[in-house]
């Protein structure tokens, strides 16, 4: 055989070598994201309501955050530490509007925003997905979070629409009874 050919065996090692790899990798991110909820939990408020939430809906938030490549996003916030939304219009019909949080996958993208380019007063803040799920949940002038996951591509992201987030939370929780409804604190 040729140097420059590769025999049928060689391809399946190959093969079975990557998909080991990829298994490896993506029980090591779903890992790290169990940790990320455990912190989540621990550092709850005592309040008897958060921490149990966070447990309820954790499955949710596993298979949200399964959808996104980081583990972390940095999310733009301000001096007063409130996140940054930013308000798209429809093109189309300008009445139409939606106020989104972006998370950027690395602070050179997150700095090249232009909410961060017009105001030294904001700053990008690395912030476990996990969180930025949760928190989701708590903003209630956001609709949707849209989350860079390619550096250096700020056109094309994923949207998690936070109405078919909470439907799954409300799913879930209907799913498994009787445990608490992380919206009923939450105006």
């Amino acid at each position: 055989m040729d140097r420059g050919q590769t025999s049928p065996s060689h391809w399946a090692r190959l093969n079975d070598v990557w998909h080991g790899a990829t298994s490896s990798i993506t029980i090591v991110y779903m890992d790290d994201l169990q940790e990320q909820i455990q912190t989540l939990i621990q550092n709850a408020p005592d309040d008897g309501v958060t921490g149990p939430t966070v447990e309820a809906i954790a499955p949710v938030l596993l298979t949200i955050a399964g959808r996104l490549k980081h583990r972390q996003y940095y999310i733009l916030q301000n001096l007063s530490k409130s996140w940054v939304m930013t308000t798209l219009s429809n093109r189309l019909e300008p009445n139409v509007r939606k106020n989104v949080l972006y998370g950027f996958a690395t602070l050179k993208d997150a700095a090249s925003d232009p909410n961060t380019a017009k105001n030294p007063q904001i700053m990008a803040i690395p912030t476990p997905v996990i969180q930025v799920l949760f928190q989701m949940l708590a903003l209630k002038s956001l609709d949707s979070m849209i989350f860079f996951d390619t550096s250096g591509n700020l056109r094309q992201g994923t949207e998690i629409q936070k109405q078919e987030f909470q439907a799954m939370v409300q799913t879930h929780l209907k799913e498994s009874q009787g445990l608490p409804d992380p919206n009923a604190n939450i105006g």
